[in-house]
């Protein structure tokens, strides 16, 4: 286990894996961390690299304005590092992050490999452990559209309804997650026994799948659905696309049925996980009254208190039982019991209703019984 203690540097800190990374190394604890950024000049970065212990060389030109660019932001700052940490006599390890396009042969996939192999050539002349990845599309949080991935511009475009361009649905892109992108960088700060190393998780999928994601999880606010997590890409594809949401749209309103006896709000609709509801009953009043063949619901009182009542459709024995928001607990409503809920307080009661299914009105499966 790396020492907290390690001094580590880290250039490109401003950029979207710098930014992650550098984020992550706090929350694990490590207290040293200095970072180089295009602000930072000759001799701050030279009081940097003096006393440095580990290096996550991240900086790098993508997006030039000419082609020209991507040989002194790629090729000449990477050798300028490296013959740094050699001036100052500090040859330590490092970690640079490359790109799948360095096996290409154009101006930015020939400045991703010149840097390779001046990182080769230092590991090698300095006998130190450093590491190259040829990462592909990395996408998550804090990346930006138009800049670093094509799912940054998807999930921006879609979040803040603005046109996006689909030429071929079919192209299948190859993806990792910035959680595993860092994951797999902090790890290197205990070792590394090969040069060019791979991050583990990798997903495989078509242009037109993403997009078609991407859309439903804006259409997810209305409809009230959420995505299935079960799904490693389609959870971290989700979670991106929330870090898009424009910064006054976070919130959006439910349907709320209201009535002389409070109200019922549908809050979250699966397909494989049932439906989560809110209800709020006024004081006295009684709701329920029926019973199910399949359906079955929990309920969990939060505020107020009342009692859920049950009984058998053949018999007369009542069951009750008494709840309140002051100590939660979860009551299981099975099937072929008809059932209540009465609120027996003075203010409103509000009990969170889940169910294993959505309401199918077509099939409603509720039989109205009073108990």
């Amino acid at each position: 286990m790396a020492r907290k203690e390690l001094r580590i540097a880290i250039t490109g800190a401003n950029g979207f894996i710098g930014k992650n990374l550098t984020s992550e190394l706090k929350n694990q604890g490590y207290i040293n961390l200095a970072v180089i950024t295009r602000d930072t000049n000759e001799e701050e970065m030279k009081s940097i690299l003096k006393d440095v212990e580990f290096v996550f060389h991240l900086a790098g030109i993508n997006r030039p304005i000419s082609e020209s660019e991507f040989e002194k932001g790629n090729k000449d700052f990477t050798r300028k590092i490296l013959d740094t940490l050699d001036e100052l006599n500090n040859t330590v390890p490092l970690v640079v992050s490359s790109s799948t396009q360095a096996t290409n042969d154009n101006a930015y996939g020939l400045s991703k490999k010149a840097a390779e192999q001046a990182v080769e050539k230092y590991s090698k002349d300095n006998d130190v452990e450093c590491g190259i990845y040829r990462l592909p599309n990395v996408f998550g949080k804090w990346s930006k559209p138009n800049y670093n991935s094509a799912i940054a511009t998807f999930c921006h475009n879609i979040a803040l309804d603005l046109p996006i361009q689909v030429n071929d649905p079919n192209v299948e892109l190859t993806l990792v997650y910035i959680d595993d992108v860092v994951k797999e960088f902090i790890k290197c700060l205990d070792g590394m026994d090969t040069l060019y190393r791979e991050v583990p998780v990798v997903h495989k999928k078509k242009l037109g799948e993403i997009v078609e994601l991407i859309y439903s999880f804006k259409a997810s606010r209305e409809n009230r659905s959420v995505p299935k997590l079960d799904d490693p890409f389609e959870k971290k594809l989700y979670s991106t696309y929330l870090s898009f949401l424009p910064e006054d749209q976070f919130n959006y309103e439910l349907k709320m049925n209201v009535d002389q006896r409070g109200s019922f709000t549908e809050f979250i609709k699966t397909v494989d996980r049932g439906q989560v509801s809110i209800n709020i009953s006024k004081p006295g009043i009684t709701k329920g009254n029926h019973w199910h063949h399949t359906k079955n619901e929990k309920f969990l009182v939060v505020s107020g208190h009342g009692v859920i009542r049950f009984r058998k459709p053949d018999e007369e024995k009542i069951i009750e039982y008494f709840v309140s928001g002051e100590k939660l607990e979860v009551v299981d409503i099975p099937v072929g019991y008809t059932h209540n809920i009465e609120n027996l307080g003075e203010t409103d009661m509000v009990t969170v209703m889940w169910v294993n299914e959505p309401f199918d009105p077509e099939n409603p499966d509720t039989y109205f019984l009073e108990v």
